[in-house]
């Protein structure tokens, strides 16, 4: 995993040996558990939100673009956990260039779903905020959508490019995959605090705030869903991705924490807790969304999974009701909406 260097696994001089051994067996059950417990439920989530996307909503809004990559990349990144999860149990098996490989997928597919989600904020901002100009520009909106999707790869890739060339196997005790420079740290680490903590919790800040202010002001009957779903991104987002960042910080600048016990279980429960995002992603930002609903059970009667219990007429008779109300609202009460 992308913590898993060198100073992580220095024996700690403060705490008994006994202790250690306690938190080794306890990182070494906790970690993996913990790692194909995120992989299953994010392949399942993140795989059902990506085939909707494309085959379904097929690209007919911004939103759906960042619905593509935003799967694409939390996809891609739960697929690497299962071989760390060997790594914590065993050790590295699998050579100096599936090190590098997955240390630069891992870290790819991370900055790149910190971004789009950062997008994705904006782009909520802009159709609440200014709904009749994000509908009467949304062919150039969408133009705009691919083009960033594109870039934010490109930059994801460039800023892996640290933990790809230093990335190599170190025999400590068992062989570990990571890297083993100090000053790389310092740049990965201040990296990762930027893209992958301080922007988006600023874009949710500041794009937020003003979308809620917008909505009391707004009349429609969305608009107290609508301030459920905002506070529960942005408390999803403090409460899966805070405790890790600060544990990082706090160990940046406070090296001799690192030597304590303790801390160390401060440094695994909350990475553990922070990769809950790419199970909780699909929740959030696709399944609260009635379009999204709908073509969920389109796929589901597609591929057979609907009994003959009146599940479909149900889903038959919900769809009609929601096309007869999105044809009474007007541009504003539908781009709230995606909300």
């Amino acid at each position: 995993m992308a913590e898993y260097n060198y100073e992580d696994y220095n024996s700690s001089y403060e705490s008994s040996r006994e202790e250690h051994q306690h938190f080794l067996q306890f990182k070494k059950v906790f970690l993996p558990c913990t790692y194909l417990v995120v992989f299953i439920c994010g392949l399942v989530g993140n795989s059902l939100v990506l085939v909707i996307s494309i085959f379904y909503h097929r690209l007919q809004s911004l939103t759906d673009v960042f619905l593509v990559n935003l799967p694409l990349a939390d996809l891609v990144f739960v697929c690497t956990l299962p071989f760390w999860a060997y790594a914590g149990i065993r050790e590295w098996v699998f050579g100096k260039a599936m090190c590098k490989t997955l240390l630069g997928i891992y870290t790819i597919n991370f900055y790149t779903s910190m971004l789009i989600l950062t997008c994705i904020t904006v782009d909520r901002f802009t159709a609440v905020v200014k709904p009749t100009k994000a509908y009467n520009q949304q062919a150039k909106r969408m133009t705009w959508g691919k083009v960033t999707s594109l870039l934010i790869w490109v930059i994801s890739l460039l800023v892996s490019l640290p933990q790809i060339i230093y990335g190599d196997v170190f025999d400590l005790d068992k062989l570990i995959c990571g890297y083993h420079n100090e000053e790389i740290s310092t740049v990965v680490l201040a990296t990762q605090m930027t893209l992958g903590f301080f922007l988006p919790l600023l874009a949710m800040i500041v794009c937020y705030s003003v979308i809620i202010k917008t909505l009391l002001h707004a009349r429609g009957f969305q608009k107290h869903r609508s301030l459920k779903i905002i506070f529960l991104v942005m408390a999803v987002f403090l409460v899966t991705q805070t405790p890790f960042n600060l544990v990082k910080l706090i160990r940046s600048t406070q090296w001799e924490y690192d030597a304590m016990t303790s801390f160390q279980y401060a440094i695994v429960v909350t990475e553990a807790i922070a990769y809950l995002r790419a199970c909780l992603n699909p929740v959030l930002y696709a399944f609260v969304s009635l379009k999204f609903r709908k073509n969920f059970w389109k796929l589901v009667k597609d591929i057979g999974c609907l009994s003959s219990l009146g599940v479909s007429h149900q889903w038959k008779s919900s769809e009609d009701n929601s096309k007869t109300c999105s044809a009474s609202h007007n541009v504003e009460a539908t781009i709230m909406f995606q909300l």
